[in-house]
């Protein structure tokens, strides 16, 4: 059921609809090199092969999993034979083009530039980061997106009707639902769903073969998870999980854990992230915080899946509740920016270490205890500059914390103006 013609490509308006940049491309018949990304099943390779037909050009597969350097240059050698020799550039389709490495990717640059080959590489992770940047730079980047319901549908209607390529020689009564749950199992990957429906025809002992919701449950066996825990999905899930978190919103908060989970993610990683969340976002608004997600991993790491879905839930669900502050954060990332830019501010001498002889000879002398100091609070300047880091917020416990910092620094501003005023009398 391959598409013979871009007409027939089912999905993608963004890229092959009238006006859209790609279809420009094709009538000028300027392809260029390109690099097609997204999910699986969404037409790279379809797409790459209908591109060179339609601008007249040979096709050049090649798969980056199976294939060298060498047969690398040998193609980009036959490439260049076909241009001495007057005939059109041919199209290079690269597969999995983020599987070769960046000396294979490197080899590509010269004969692209020259306009030797027109370079079409698929790759279902984010060229930004798969990909050489040089390579990059020198090629349209056209994401491919899944498939949605109707389109999925669409595909799969097409294909039962089809005799001489599709199902359209098996006798199928559709019943509501069917194709459907089909269309929403398979995440909007057209191949995923054209095997189902296979499936779920060909193993079917009826005839007219009766396409129920049971049928095609028993075809798929359980709806497709697509979760690549090393790529795109890994990072932008996180990320999902860690901003609904923030934002306060549990229900979207179990969501993205709960897909997580589904793809097969790392429960260690989730358990580190949600303790970095911890300190980073809620801070001294809620002390119990952090305890919680270190006992949670903890726990994790004893009991494991699947009982510990459990434990992530609930810690996710109270970061999630709970008040939130990020002046630990911002007070630490401003100390160390002043740290690495600004002067080092040298360790007033009344602060250094004087447990050894000689100590009083250089002058590290005039320390006062603070315990025996009312309230703690000597009024000494332990930093030697004027610096402010940590301002409390007014959520939570980091309330009380603001007021008393704000008590403190009153009493030691008064202890430094009556010094003052002594030593002047």
């Amino acid at each position: 059921m391959r598409p013979r013609t871009l007409d027939e490509v089912v999905g993608q308006e963004h890229l092959l609809g009238p006006g859209c940049l790609l279809r420009r491309l094709v009538a000028a018949r300027a392809l260029g090199s390109i690099i097609l990304f997204g999910p699986p099943g969404t037409g790279k390779t379809t797409l790459a092969r209908l591109l060179a037909e339609a601008t007249d050009r040979p096709f050049r597969p090649l798969n980056a999993v199976t294939s060298g350097v060498k047969e690398l240059r040998d193609l980009l050698q036959e490439a260049r034979d076909d241009v001495a020799s007057g005939r059109q550039p041919p199209v290079l389709f690269v597969d999995e083009i983020h599987r070769f490495n960046r000396a294979q990717q490197d080899a590509l640059l010269p004969d692209v530039e020259a306009g030797l080959v027109s370079l079409v590489g698929a790759t279902t992770a984010n060229p930004f980061f798969a990909v050489n940047s040089a390579l990059v730079s020198r090629s349209q980047l056209f994401e491919l997106q899944p498939l949605d319901e109707l389109a999925t549908v669409k595909l799969l209607r097409r294909a039962l009707s089809d005799e001489s390529r599709g199902l359209g020689a098996y006798p199928t009564k559709v019943e509501p639902g069917a194709l459907e749950l089909i269309a929403t199992w398979s995440e909007g990957d057209a191949r995923r769903a054209l095997m189902a429906l296979e499936v779920a025809v060909l193993s079917s002992p009826e005839r007219p073969v009766q396409l129920s919701t049971e049928l095609v449950k028993q075809a798929m066996q359980r709806k497709a998870i697509r979760y690549d825990a090393t790529g795109d999905e890994h990072y932008d899930l996180s990320s999902a999980l860690i901003k609904s978190i923030r934002g306060n919103d549990p229900d979207a908060a179990i969501y993205w854990l709960a897909r997580m989970l589904e793809g097969g993610e790392d429960v260690r990683f989730l358990c580190r992230r949600l303790v970095i969340l911890a300190s980073e976002d809620v801070g001294n608004a809620d002390p119990r915080a952090l305890p919680l997600a270190v006992a949670a991993m903890q726990a994790c790491e004893f009991v494991g899946l699947p009982e510990c879905q459990l434990i992530l839930s609930q810690t996710v669900l109270y970061l999630a509740c709970t008040v939130k502050s990020n002046a630990a954060t911002t007070a630490i990332l401003q100390a160390r920016r002043d740290v690495r830019e600004g002067s080092l501010v040298p360790v007033p001498k009344f602060l250094r270490d004087s447990h050894y002889k000689g100590a009083k000879q250089l002058g590290h002398v005039g320390y006062e205890y603070s315990h025996d100091a009312a309230g703690g609070v000597t009024g000494q300047d332990y930093l030697g500059i004027d610096r402010t880091y940590y301002e409390p917020t007014q959520e939570g416990v980091e309330r009380q914390l603001a007021q008393r910092l704000a008590d403190i620094r009153e009493r030691v501003a008064a202890i430094r103006q009556q010094r003052r005023q002594t030593s002047q009398d």
